[in-house]
């Protein structure tokens, strides 16, 4: 990547400055936020930047060039992100590079076959984002999300393996023995096989502040991320399952956990409310939502509101956790492709969809177990189901 360091200026208030930094953010590329409302030398060189006017965001580089507005496209061509495939047809069409695709792409590249993979954000998913990974096999001392996902991304790339990056797939259609993705930018690329390994995404808050603390207080995996809050106190929200499970599981580590659930009992099943009930380190908050996140580069106080009484106050767990359910990457895929009520893709024993030739595996097939490893299995696995599927064509 060409570009490492760069600073945006900009406002709270400005959604082209929010894209931006989300975009950033996916491709992990460090930045330095500069509210041009607070600081009145970043609101200076925006105006000479822009001959007077007050045109935000205003994106400086290392190397003293800028963009100003820029679109996701003209980011991506600035950081040197490959965006468009070298051919237009491949053996293996990988859509989704996160642990899943990328071990797909290195196993099915050993074999041979020309190997492309797309993915809408920054390689590595959502291990790229996390802030440490604890107990994927084989690092006893943990290791960085972000250095895990560079890892993969290299190995991949050592096999040959053509990565696209900041590039959506927005179709997928079958012609004869051939599978077709169709990409945002209106290109078009066919293989004699595709796997969907979109992953899902943890359904987000939605309240100010939030963007800016995710991986730096706020978390969505107790497994990943728990133990970094040792003898702390912490919140967890959501009140169904996974909440009360996670909310046990940090009481290992946590000085003292707060469940902060939105309506008047929790969801969850009665054996798990039995067991988060009988806690002494657990209390619950019932009628409560967030309304907003605080801090500089971590989180530092939680606006909370009764739902009933209208009445706000302020907590300040060491850290956060979000539990209020996954929605998978699927919206796009034909109709052909069977998905569950929640739009998971339903899979064969072999990981085959109900589309011929095309695989699904990871977080966005129905029964994976949204874990780091098991993705990385399943990715290999899929491989493996992958190479039959091609050698009997």
């Amino acid at each position: 990547m060409s570009h490492t360091n760069l600073t945006v200026y900009g406002a709270p208030w400005c959604s082209d400055c929010k894209r931006a930094k989300k975009f950033l953010g996916e491709q992990r590329v460090h930045y330095e936020w500069v509210d041009v409302e607070q600081n009145a030398e970043g609101l200076a060189l925006v105006e000479r930047a822009n001959q007077g006017k007050r045109i935000i965001p205003t994106i400086v580089f290392d190397d003293g060039s800028m963009l100003v507005e820029p679109s996701n496209a003209e980011l991506a061509a600035k950081l040197g992100l490959q965006t468009r495939a070298r051919l237009s047809y491949y053996d293996l069409i990988i859509v989704g590079g996160g642990p899943t695709g990328l071990t797909t792409a290195l196993y099915a590249a050993r074999e041979g076959l020309d190997v492309l993979v797309i993915e809408k954000s920054g390689l590595g998913g959502q291990v790229g984002v996390t802030e440490r990974l604890e107990n994927f096999p084989g690092f006893p001392e943990g290791i960085a999300g972000g250095e895990f996902a560079d890892r993969l991304t290299l190995q991949a790339r050592r096999f040959g393996v053509e990565l696209l990056q900041a590039q959506e797939v927005t179709g997928l259609r079958m012609e004869a023995e051939s599978r077709y993705v169709t990409t945002a930018d209106g290109n078009e690329y066919g293989a004699r096989a595709v796997l969907i390994a979109t992953g899902s995404t943890y359904r987000r808050l939605g309240v100010p502040g939030e963007d800016e603390l995710i991986g730096a207080g706020v978390h969505f995996c107790a497994t990943c991320d728990g133990p970094f809050y040792k003898e702390q106190p912490v919140a967890v929200i959501g009140g169904g399952n996974s909440a009360a499970e996670e909310s046990l599981f940090l009481t290992r580590f946590a000085s003292a956990v707060t469940i902060l659930v939105r309506g008047e009992a929790m969801t969850a099943s009665r054996i798990a409310v039995d067991k988060v009930a009988a806690s002494p380190k657990i209390d619950v908050l019932y009628n409560t939502e967030v309304r907003a996140l605080h801090g500089e580069n971590k989180l530092s106080g939680v606006t909370v509101q009764n739902r009933v009484s209208g009445e706000t106050r302020q907590m300040m767990p060491a850290g956060l956790f979000v539990f209020i359910g996954l929605l998978p990457n699927s919206g796009w895929l034909p109709a052909e492709i069977k998905r569950d009520p929640y739009g998971f893709v339903v899979t064969g024993p072999m990981l085959d969809t109900s589309l011929p030739g095309v695989y699904a595996a990871g977080d966005v097939r129905l029964g994976s177990t949204k874990q780091a490893a098991a993705a990385a299995g399943e990715g290999a696995t899929a491989a493996l189901m992958i190479r039959e599927y091609l050698k009997g064509m």
